[in-house]
């Protein structure tokens, strides 16, 4: 409204000067001025003029800025009765927080009451981690001087595998080398009762050749003998030298009795018969086989 009054009032006062311009007394007074005083005069008027032009355009600002925080202040009303509402229920439902963990505290509190008599058993559990901990850093320190103890040995544990590997091998030998004998020792036992079984029928057959050699020779004596006596009967003085030639050649070297003569065996150092020489050693004759 102020601003309209202004506006007013600036109207009101330029129409006041237009009046004052067109009356004939101020003409007059006017026309007794000189040039230099209507001049300025005029500069004085148009000065005002301008001013009362500046000061309506202000008066028009100022009532827009007016209307518009009258927009603000009926805004800001709003915002704040909104607030208000908003703090009203925050609090009633910080009231129902805070009450429910008043309850809630009384309710801790009505159990924890029984449990008073578990504090010397917490305090004595406090204690036993304590010294658990002790032990553990304890265990920790005993821990790092192994560990370090284990990498100052880690060299001597590889030369320890790779004895370890050398002995496996040496082991892996020895098996061999048992195998081996014991595969020796069954061949030298089947060996030893071959040669078991060929040493009684090679001295069964020595017998019987030496029972056919006996008989030979006394077939041989008896031939010999009836020779001689037939002989004798036929020539009794040639007949001793002729007797005396024939029982040389028969004794002697009868081919006869050479054909069939059978290869004498020899007994070695454990009184074996060996027919034919000397007996090979097992050994040996695993070699020849």
């Amino acid at each position: 409204m102020a601003g309209r009054n202004h506006t007013t009032l600036s109207g009101s006062k330029l129409r006041s000067d237009h009046r004052y311009a067109d009356d004939p007394d101020v003409l007059r007074s006017h026309s007794r001025l000189t040039s230099i005083e209507v001049r300025l005069i005029e500069d004085r008027v148009a000065a005002q003029s301008r001013e009362m032009e500046t000061l309506f355009i202000d008066n028009q600002r100022l009532a827009a800025s007016h209307v518009a925080l009258k927009q603000d202040v009926v805004a800001a009303k709003q915002d704040l009765l909104r607030l208000s509402d908003t703090a009203c229920s925050v609090k009633a439902e910080r009231d129902a927080q805070v009450r429910e963990v008043y309850e809630r505290s009384l309710k801790l509190e009505a159990e924890a009451r029984p449990n008073d008599g578990l504090s010397a058993e917490l305090d004595q559990i406090r204690a036993e981690i304590k010294v658990l901990r002790a032990e553990i850093e304890h265990l920790s320190k005993k821990l790092k001087g192994i560990e370090d103890d284990i990498a100052a040995a880690h060299p001597e544990l590889q030369e320890f595998s790779e004895l370890k590997t050398d002995i496996e091998a040496m082991q892996r030998e020895i098996r061999k080398g048992r195998a081996a004998v014991e595969y020796e020792r069954k061949m030298h036992s089947t060996n030893f009762e071959l040669d078991e079984v060929m040493e009684k029928h090679l001295i069964s057959m020595a017998r019987e050749a030496e029972k056919l050699r006996s008989e030979l020779a006394n077939a041989e004596k008896r031939a010999m003998a009836a020779i001689v006596g037939a002989g004798a009967a036929a020539n009794p003085g040639h007949g001793y030298a002729i007797h005396q030639r024939t029982l040389e050649h028969g004794f002697g070297g009868n081919s006869l009795s050479d054909h069939h003569a059978v290869r004498q065996g020899t007994f070695d150092s454990s009184m074996n018969y060996v027919y034919g020489g000397p007996r090979i050693p097992h050994g040996q004759y695993d070699v020849q086989r």
